[in-house]
């Protein structure tokens, strides 16, 4: 009979959660029967980590988190997480190098957005550094420009400065940083034939702007 468990980049689970691919990481392993009552503690954290591991990848932080809502003693989860780590069952660096691929790729954040999304799941900051350090930024950019020219057809029509704060809204909210934002922006409104300085609007001062806001914030 084929194997029909979920599998990595199949799809958002049933919590709506994409699953990233995981092309570093093993198979994932035969789901585990849940732990018996009374069952030492190692084992039931041994057991829980297998079933929580072979829906989808996951990082140490959220496997520690799950034996920690289900009662597992500290000392017994750090044991089988220190045994998975070192068997390669557990590896946060190359869970952020899919998470970048599939995230980038699937829904086009950029690296901001995806720094956030792995804090959130307890990978350490250099395994995220390098994770998003290896996105090209030209690829990047492209990604941008392929976003809004997907949302100018719902803008045309609009006033000019509605467009524009609703397309620099999009990026803004998919990660990239807004000097990045209002460069694209103009470029997709360029290519329309629209003039925004005839419209009132300096996309220099407000690119400028920007920058020095985000080096403000930064």
């Amino acid at each position: 009979m084929p194997d029909r468990r979920p599998r990595a980049g199949d799809g958002p689970d049933e919590a709506g959660q994409v699953r990233p691919p995981a092309p570093h990481l093993p198979p994932a392993p035969i789901a585990a029967p849940a732990p018996a009552a009374g069952a030492d503690p190692q084992e039931r954290a041994r057991l829980l980590c297998l079933r929580l591991l072979a829906g989808q990848p996951r990082t140490r932080s959220q496997l520690a988190g799950a034996m920690r809502r289900r009662g597992v003693p500290d000392e017994a989860a750090e044991a089988v997480l220190a045994r998975f780590t070192e068997a390669g069952l557990i590896d946060d660096a190359a869970f952020a190098r899919a998470w970048v691929e599939s995230r980038h790729h699937g829904k086009g954040l950029a690296r901001r957005a995806l720094s956030a999304e792995l804090k959130q799941r307890g990978v350490d900051a250099p395994d995220i550094k390098a994770a998003v350090s290896a996105l090209d930024p030209a690829d990047e950019f492209a990604t941008a420009r392929q976003l809004v020219a997907k949302g100018l057809g719902a803008t045309r029509g609009k006033p000019l400065p509605v467009r524009l704060r609703r397309l620099v809204g999009l990026l803004a909210r998919k990660g990239y940083p807004a000097p990045v934002a209002y460069r694209v922006v103009r470029e997709a409104l360029d290519q329309e034939g629209i003039d925004a300085t005839a419209e009132g609007l300096d996309f220099d001062e407000m690119t400028l702007a920007a920058a020095d806001a985000e080096e403000d914030s930064g």
